[in-house]
């Protein structure tokens, strides 16, 4: 990953100083494309499609793509910005040919989108293309939702034409959680977790433009779009529109869902544990269980808090997740072992308890979607607080 970036960094930056020696004007043969990649469900950061510029002029010799989704995993510290919503994207410009073979070796569709512009408007994108790519331009911070690959190349062009693009409205009433579980379907444990950390925010109906932000709903939306001009007449925004490269049909079909079905056996072990810790006596094995279930919950926890008041991410907070997964659950964890600390125990585990079951009681009512796989582990956790109440004041009982 890094050889390829650094590969695009340097083309690109060769590309664009000979442009800039040269105050290269684009020829009348020049033209303008959106290019727009399907979902790719073999990396995660590929499922959303992707949105490129290709500018091509057989004239000057030059068939170049303006890509804005260049970044690296290796970047010092990826994973800490990432989740602070501090990642960083670049903007390059890399050889047509070799930006096709890329999704054509995955077998990914791309289609094409030529734009309907007059010579002065195509001239214009492409200086912009152009100083948008210097080195002190060329990064960006990015963000999945209002500024991304899909909505730069939007602004890039709308911002250089000559007259109002005038897009033809859906009227389909969508949020970014739609919109989200539309790309990631096939994928139901990044589905799951994108669910856990992204909030009530997400779940607020969203208008055509900012759907945007998935590039098949930017080509879309380019479809039937129309240009306005000064003089009140109307034009297509698009000349022409082909498939360079087509992906092969997908016939992925999930019949049972994997965290659900996971969440419900953790659930039944977590009955059985239960019964043995409760019935049985086998204390220690349910102390053992609680310790290990309700750290793994509060890790989760800590990063939805994380989330919610440390990170620049859209649609973290509010996020109704935190009740049943919270940092004070790894706090306690620790607690479960210790005797001496049983009362407090006990105390948590009250409160825990009806926190989760007024949650469940509730659950029509919270203004966000929460998912029904969701429920299974609620139930362990509930449990598991409720039979702690439950023990605690049986062996009260016992000893006095």
């Amino acid at each position: 990953m890094v050889r390829k970036i650094f590969l695009i960094v340097l083309a690109s930056i060769t590309f664009i100083a000979n442009i800039n020696a040269q105050q290269v004007q684009l020829s009348d043969s020049a033209k303008i494309s959106l290019l727009t990649s399907s979902p790719w469900d073999k990396e995660v950061y590929a499922i959303f499609g992707h949105t490129a510029i290709r500018i091509q002029d057989p004239v000057n010799q030059f068939d170049v793509v303006f890509n804005y989704g260049l970044f690296s995993f290796d970047t010092p510290n990826f994973m800490l910005r990432f989740i602070k919503g501090e990642t960083d994207y670049m903007v390059g410009a890399e050889n047509f040919n070799r930006y096709i073979e890329e999704y054509k070796s995955r077998g990914v569709g791309v289609t094409q989108q030529t734009l309907n512009i007059t010579q002065k408007e195509k001239q214009k994108i492409f200086d912009a293309l152009v100083i948008n790519s210097l080195p002190e331009n060329r990064v960006y911070r990015y963000n999945y939702f209002y500024d991304n690959c899909s909505t730069r190349p939007r602004d890039i062009i709308e911002n250089n034409i000559e007259g109002i693009i005038h897009y033809k409205q859906t009227n389909n009433k969508q949020t970014y959680r739609d919109l989200v579980h539309e790309c990631v379907w096939s994928k139901p444990w990044i589905r799951f977790g994108i669910d856990l950390v992204i909030g009530a925010g997400a779940d607020k109906e969203i208008t055509d433009r900012q759907k945007d932000f998935l590039p098949l709903y930017l080509m879309s939306a380019y479809t039937q779009a129309t240009i306005k001009n000064a003089d009140d007449s109307n034009r297509s925004l698009l000349s022409e529109q082909v498939d360079i490269s087509i992906s092969p049909k997908n016939d992925t079909f999930i019949l049972i869902d994997p965290p659900f079905a996971i969440g419900c056996l953790l659930l039944v072990f977590t009955l059985i544990i239960s019964v043995l810790s409760y019935k049985k006596n086998y204390i220690l094995i349910g102390k053992i269980f609680d310790t290990f279930l309700f750290a793994v919950a509060g890790i989760a926890g800590c990063i939805i808090f994380f989330l919610m008041f440390f990170s620049t991410h859209p649609c973290t907070n509010p996020n109704w997740n935190i009740i049943w997964l919270n940092p004070l659950q790894l706090l306690f964890a620790f607690f479960f072992l210790i005797k001496l600390l049983s009362k407090y125990v006990y105390y948590y585990h009250f409160i825990n308890f009806a926190a989760l079951i007024l949650l469940l009681l509730a659950w029509f009512l919270i203004p966000q979607y929460l998912e029904l796989a969701f429920i299974p582990y609620i139930l362990s956790l509930c449990i598991r607080s409720g039979v702690n109440v439950l023990q605690y004041k049986k062996i009260l009982f016992l000893y006095n």
